[in-house]
């Protein structure tokens, strides 16, 4: 009698490349609220995924954007963090590092598949599905301007910054 295999993990979607439209969504944030990416239209939105609240990495990513929150609004964009933690999860973190940056709770990962940011890692040997850390930029008409992949934390909202400037 053959042995049962376990169902194939469905194949990580292609992350959209610059110039795709922004696959739309819905998410609830740290409060509840639902948040509509196409709701935040002609304004430009910088949509970054992290793996996982109140770790080292994604606390400074959370902290160096609502450092420069005022900076990213001055120039007509929009900070929306995206992670598969829970809402409570989502609202611990944001308390505990005084956050000012909206973190949307994706808990089933449609979303990040959506994106293409949910796939295999790989880590001291060791393989894993999780986020890869992911910024997409999104400007005006829905479309995606600039997408930037395995994302080193510190130093990227600067980045993202001097992006928002130069295509003003």
């Amino acid at each position: 009698m053959p042995q049962d295999t376990p169902p194939e993990a469905p194949a990580p979607a292609p992350m959209p490349a610059a110039g795709d439209p922004a696959p739309d969504f819905t998410l609830p944030d740290g409060t509840g609220a639902s948040v509509t990416l196409s709701a935040l239209r002609p304004g430009r939105v910088v949509l970054y995924f992290y793996p996982k609240d109140d770790t080292p990495g994604c606390t400074v990513q959370a902290t160096d954007f609502t450092a420069r929150a005022q900076d990213f609004a001055d120039r007509g964009a929009v900070v929306l963090g995206v992670s598969r933690d829970s809402v409570a999860s989502h609202a611990r973190f944001a308390a505990k590092h005084g956050l000012g940056v909206t973190l949307l709770a994706d808990e089933d990962g449609e979303v990040c598949r959506a994106y293409g940011v949910w796939g295999e890692k790989k880590n001291y040997g060791r393989s894993y599905m999780g986020i890869t850390r992911s910024t997409f930029l999104i400007g005006p008409d829905g479309t995606i301007a600039r997408v930037w992949r395995n994302v080193r934390a510190k130093g990227h909202a600067d980045e993202l910054l001097q992006v928002l400037d130069e295509s003003a």
